[in-house]
């Protein structure tokens, strides 16, 4: 008589083992993509090192010598401004940017600045003069004007230079550069007219003054047909219905109208738009 045997234990034992292979398999390939990842941050930092170099000192060399040492060192430079000094010598590097030291890219230019030793150009006077005079002053003394700035002055010609930096023979200057500020053409305001309408002419005149206008002409409106007959009229004159009517009175100046005078017109009307110090003429009764 036989027996019968379970297989379910060794099924078991398989299933386990192939779950270890899988798990070898896995953490195999887990530790080979870590070490790929660390291979490849350690060659992106080298490359990076590789490619950043350390700022050279050009101070107080000739242009052509910090050529050649920025070409050694994978750099280029380029002459950026020129400065006084008293202590670099003419035509040599006075100052650089970045400084000595520094970590750069490779092929990064470096900005130099050259000394052109000590001032001896004076700073002429060029307040008073025009703008175009004084530039043409600068050039010729081997500045550069670097601004003409402007601005709005009462009293001062259009264009006339009213101030500069540096000032006037002033030294120990650091830059052969010049700044000059400029009178400016003024510019006019414009305005909305009001009415005076049925105003005084006393009391127009003092808002215009106030308001920076000025008063123009001033005519006084003729008289109504009811005015146009007078006692002291010439007996040579014609009255009644077929008299002609009164024409009205030439202009009159300001001074010579009545104060009390009321205003029954006025021009430019009331609204437009007019600029400051504009003549405003007036007609009144």
């Amino acid at each position: 008589m036989g027996y019968w045997t379970n297989p379910r234990p060794l099924e078991t034992a398989d299933y386990n083992s192939g779950m270890r292979k899988l798990l070898r398999f896995f953490l195999a390939a887990w530790l080979l993509l870590a070490v790929a990842l660390v291979s490849a941050l350690t060659a992106m930092r080298f490359a990076i090192h590789v490619r950043e170099v350390k700022v050279p000192d050009f101070r107080g060399k000739r242009p052509a010598e910090a050529r050649l040492l920025a070409e050694q060192n994978g750099l280029g430079v380029q002459v950026e401004t020129n400065y006084y000094s008293a202590t670099v010598p003419e035509g040599r590097v006075l100052s650089q940017g970045p400084g000595p030291g520094s970590v750069v890219r490779r092929g990064f230019e470096v900005q130099l600045a050259l000394s052109l030793g000590p001032q001896r150009i004076t700073i002429p006077e060029l307040v008073g003069e025009s703008g175009r005079a004084a530039a043409i002053t600068i050039a010729d003394r081997g500045f550069e004007l670097t601004s003409a700035d402007r601005i709005e002055l009462p009293l001062v010609d259009t264009g006339e230079v009213v101030a500069q930096n540096p000032a006037a023979n002033e030294t120990d200057i650091s830059a052969p550069r010049i700044s000059l500020l400029v009178a400016d053409e003024k510019a006019l305001q414009a305005f909305v007219m009001p009415s005076f309408l049925g105003e005084r002419l006393e009391t127009v005149r003092e808002t215009l003054a106030s308001a920076g206008f000025s008063l123009g002409k001033v005519t006084v409106a003729s008289p109504g047909p009811s005015q146009a007959a007078s006692p002291a009229a010439d007996p040579g004159e014609k009255s009644g219905p077929g008299a002609s009517p009164p024409q009205p009175s030439s202009e009159t100046p300001a001074t010579a109208a009545p104060q009390a005078s009321i205003v029954v017109s006025q021009e430019p009307a009331p609204g437009s738009k007019v600029l400051a110090g504009s003549s405003i003429n007036l007609v009144v009764k």
